[in-house]
């Protein structure tokens, strides 16, 4: 089983609505935090994987809101990359609260293309070895 990496996120009050619950866009934003930080360690940012000569836009977006969160809970986002066989990158993420109570889950899938918009059909050797070095992190106990 992979590991996840997590990111610690505090409900800010600007976060939350009239219901005084989490808005549901911050989940997505919270996500994308969480997927930056891990992206980011192996090299694969947006800015980084724009250095490569590439871009990952965002092509799928999947969310499952459980429970609310409210101002100024600490929440952890867990994220990871999933195995694919195309040249698209797909993260899991998992919004959870202190006590480890699942709030969101969700994916993101990431197609690749060229700097000119043209889509990859096969991952470069280049992001193709820094998600193989992210998926042996995440496979560590």
């Amino acid at each position: 089983m992979m590991k996840y990496h997590e990111t610690g996120i505090k409900v800010r009050f600007n976060e939350v609505d009239a219901y005084r619950v989490a808005w549901h866009g911050h989940y997505v934003a919270w996500m994308e935090i969480g997927r930056s930080e891990l992206a980011g360690r192996f090299g694969l940012d947006a800015f980084q994987l724009a250095e490569l000569g590439y871009l990952g836009p965002v092509v799928n977006l999947e969310i499952k809101y459980l429970r609310p969160a409210r101002f100024n809970d600490e929440l952890t986002v867990r994220t990871r990359i999933v195995p694919g066989e195309s040249a698209t990158l797909v993260f899991e993420s998992v919004i959870v609260d202190c006590n480890g109570v699942k709030l969101a889950s969700g994916l993101t899938t990431h197609a690749l293309t060229g700097l000119d918009g043209v889509l990859q059909f096969q991952l470069p050797a280049t992001v193709a070895e820094r998600m193989e070095a992210m998926m042996a992190w995440l496979a560590e106990p």
